[in-house]
């Protein structure tokens, strides 16, 4: 049997995905850094910083995705799809650098006290239409990450939802500001720091079990499956591992002892396609013991 391949097309469309984003991405970081410096806003600042991480995030992207479709080798028998998904756990250091960050100078602006915010409603409109950017990205690259089953872009999108909470914050900070409430930018700050550990978790979560090979889906389930292919007598000595897009499994089944060689194969073949269009299994080992 041939090595599973990362589909090409898949791989074009992530691409032309991350580029896209890419370009919305820079545009967003400097509205916010232009209007963070302008208004001396703490959050303002840290919202441009993290979208910042959102544009290095697609430029990392777009790297790993190079090396994860290169085609599988003598190294890496199973391909170099895992790439994309450490690509993912590497969005969670650059949230966890910049929510250390923006933890820091609110507790700092918190006990020295907060300096005064200044910003006109053209920088307060412009700051509003970076926040409908960002969820128009936000929805747009989680639908594409769900229809290509891509970690790298299911990562991303939850990093950028966070920058559209992010800017609600900074929104609603602003305006207390104003009210006379100082205090109340670097608290959106500590809230925004809260919104970024809580979607690192979430890529965690996602990304470790691929890396760590846990079941790609239980065992039962492909037991029965198996054994729904006539012939089959039991189905045992099950492992699957992989992400969504690419999975692999390998399965002992016992037969009639005695069935032909080629009766045998015939019926592994059967369970081989059951298990491909039933569980959507990319590539399946079938072992074969007598009865």
């Amino acid at each position: 049997m041939s090595p599973a391949r990362v589909p090409r097309d898949r791989t074009t469309q992530i691409r032309r995905v991350l580029f896209g984003l890419l370009v919305a991405n820079l545009a967003v970081v400097g509205a916010k850094f232009v209007i963070g410096l302008s208004s001396r806003s703490l959050a303002v600042i840290g919202d441009g910083v993290h979208s910042s991480v959102d544009a290095i995030n697609n430029v990392l992207a777009l790297a790993v995705m190079w090396v994860a479709a290169r085609e599988p080798d003598e190294e890496h028998p199973y391909g170099h799809t895992k790439f994309e998904t450490l690509g993912a756990l590497a969005i969670v250091m650059f949230l966890s650098i910049s929510g250390f960050e923006l933890v820091r100078g609110a507790l700092i602006r918190l006990v020295q006290g907060s300096p005064p915010l200044a910003m006109s409603q053209v920088q307060f409109g412009i700051l509003g239409s970076t926040l409908l950017v960002n969820t128009m990205v936000a929805v747009y690259e989680n639908r594409r990450g769900h229809q290509l089953d891509s970690d790298i872009l299911l990562a991303d999108a939850a990093h950028t939802r966070v920058d559209v909470f992010i800017t609600i914050a900074v929104l609603g900070g602003v305006l207390l500001a104003r009210a006379g409430y100082g205090f109340a930018d670097p608290i959106m700050a500590l809230v925004v720091a809260g919104m970024i550990v809580w979607v690192a978790w979430g890529i965690v979560r996602r990304s470790v079990p691929v890396l760590v090979d846990e079941h790609a889906l239980p065992a039962v389930v492909i037991r029965e499956t198996a054994e729904e292919v006539t012939g089959v007598h039991s189905a045992y000595q099950i492992r699957s591992r992989g992400a969504p897009h690419l999975r692999f499994a390998e399965v002992t089944i016992a037969v009639d002892r005695g069935a032909s060689v080629e009766a045998a194969h015939r019926i592994a073949d059967a369970v081989e396609d059951a298990l491909r269009e039933k569980l959507q299994l990319h590539e399946v080992v079938v072992h074969i013991e007598p009865c």
